[in-house]
């Protein structure tokens, strides 16, 4: 957040560092941020037609709700945008056998990272040639259930996996196509991208190593492995195109050092995902006609220049589809003014947390938050949302403006929560998971149910036998 100084008072406390400029109006729904449509009626949010106060007589709090029709203009505009390219949603954002589904219905591939998301969407019917398998660490299970299901594409990320692989596909009888995950040198982390300092992590070949160049060549040389390609990822909430046009030049400068060496030129390449959303009206993320087109444009080029033929481009979008769709609805339980040495924050204090929201404590992640049964004209006040977690860090919304007159039983409610929050949650401190509903013109529906006590105790040995209404 942008630095402020300790200011006038507002609503009886004094502004604390850390916090911006007061916004002209903190009952406000910027649709840049919130999912479209999203609005306020009688002075309720709505969210694809239904008013957050009948979800959460419905479905209690906290919640996730999911408007379907959003997710699905998404999902399509990135398949539409990147026509003659592959589309690979990134599962780990979030998965449930409805998204399998749309994400089928829509034409998409799915990149799945373990043997669960495997499993998933495989149990949902998805197609398993449009399915690509990650991770640095895959399993002899892991690979063979793919092997098994025949996925289109595996993105081998070591030597000891190629070898386990070739043996694994061998022993079936059977040519599995991969592609390797390559390290080009590239970090991108939103406006920055760092071109050194970046080998020295868990992912992927180093090429300045040579160990990309020599993955290819030991892949190349087995029988039960097909290459297809080259995959790079480069990092997460991008918003400058900058990254990718360096990692392009050097994923296609590796194609042709393997064809002057090997006399092939490989027919794929990925370039990943990491494209960045509007959490907060301060974020600009690009719209993916606008990547589309620049992708196509750099690849092209580096191609021509390289004298290569032009391969067939894949990307891997995750939050951008998942992210903006679904926000999380929480209900205030206690409300505290601090009074701080440089100024005075209310901390409102919610029914989830960092069980169901660990990016704000993980990555320092910020989120925008309204009040959201009712609007109000109290003055606004320095805030700070809290979750009801035995921990310090517990921090769903770090700093924020809201109306001075928050009180217990309030809603609020937190945007842009589609992505890396249902999909970490944890049950810390025995809290179960909330649910996950979609929500379509006016009405929802429970994708993933709420967790209960039974569901969390039934892999207490010492409690079989018991249940919540025994307990009682």
């Amino acid at each position: 957040m942008r630095a402020h100084p300790a200011g006038p008072l507002h609503g009886g406390l004094q502004i604390p560092d850390g916090i911006g400029p007061q916004p002209a109006d903190v009952n406000a729904v910027d649709p840049h941020v919130w999912p479209h449509g999203a609005r306020r009626t009688d002075g309720v949010l709505t969210i694809a037609g239904a008013k957050v106060t009948d979800l959460v007589a419905d479905h209690g709090t906290p919640a996730f709700f999911l408007d379907e029709d959003a997710f699905r203009s998404r999902s399509r505009d990135f398949q539409a945008s990147f026509d003659g390219m592959d589309v690979f949603y990134a599962g780990k954002s979030f998965l449930c056998s409805s998204v399998v589904r749309w994400l089928d219905e829509d034409g998409l591939g799915i990149d799945v990272a373990s043997g669960g998301e495997l499993a998933l969407a495989l149990r949902s019917g998805f197609p398993a040639e449009r399915l690509a398998l990650h991770g640095n660490n895959k399993s002899a299970a892991e690979l063979t259930a793919a092997v098994d299901a025949r996925v289109g594409r595996i993105i081998v990320d070591s030597f000891d996996e190629i070898d386990r692989l070739a043996g694994i596909a061998a022993e079936r009888g059977v040519v599995q196509p991969v592609q390797i995950r390559i390290t080009v040198g590239v970090e991108a982390h939103t406006h920055e991208f760092i071109a050194t300092a970046h080998e020295d992590q868990k992912f992927g070949f180093s090429v300045s190593s040579g160990d990309a160049a020599a993955a290819a060549e030991r892949v190349l040389a087995t029988d039960s492995l097909e290459l297809l390609g080259l995959h790079s990822h480069i990092g997460s909430q991008i918003f400058d195109l900058s990254g990718f046009e360096v990692s392009a030049r050097r994923v296609v400068a590796l194609l042709a050092t393997l064809r002057d060496a090997h006399g092939v030129e490989l027919p794929e390449i990925d370039l990943g995902g990491g494209l960045g959303i509007a959490y907060t009206s301060d974020d600009d993320p690009l719209e993916p006609k606008q990547v589309a087109a620049s992708l196509r444009e750099i690849v092209e080029r580096e191609c021509a220049a390289a004298r290569l033929a032009v391969p067939r481009v894949s990307v891997e979008p995750g939050r951008a589809i998942s992210g903006p769709p679904t926000i999380t609805v929480y209900e205030v339980g206690t409300v505290k003014p601090v009074v701080l040495d440089h100024g005075t924050r209310l901390y409102v204090s919610v029914d989830g947390g960092m069980s169901d929201n660990i990016r704000t404590a993980l990555y320092d992640a910020e989120y925008t938050c309204v009040l959201a049964n009712r609007e109000s004209d109290a003055r606004p006040v320095a805030a700070r949302i809290v979750g009801k977690h035995c921990e310090s860090g517990d921090i769903v919304v770090r700093d924020l403006w809201l109306p001075g007159d928050v009180r217990p039983g309030d809603l609020l409610a937190v945007a842009a929560t589609g992505a890396y929050c249902r999909a970490m949650a944890s049950n810390y401190n025995m809290l179960p998971k909330p649910p996950v509903v979609g929500v379509k013109d006016g009405v929802g529906s429970v994708l993933l149910r709420r967790e209960t006590l039974d569901d969390m105790f039934a892999l207490d040995t010492g409690l079989a036998g018991t249940n919540e209404e025994e307990a009682r």
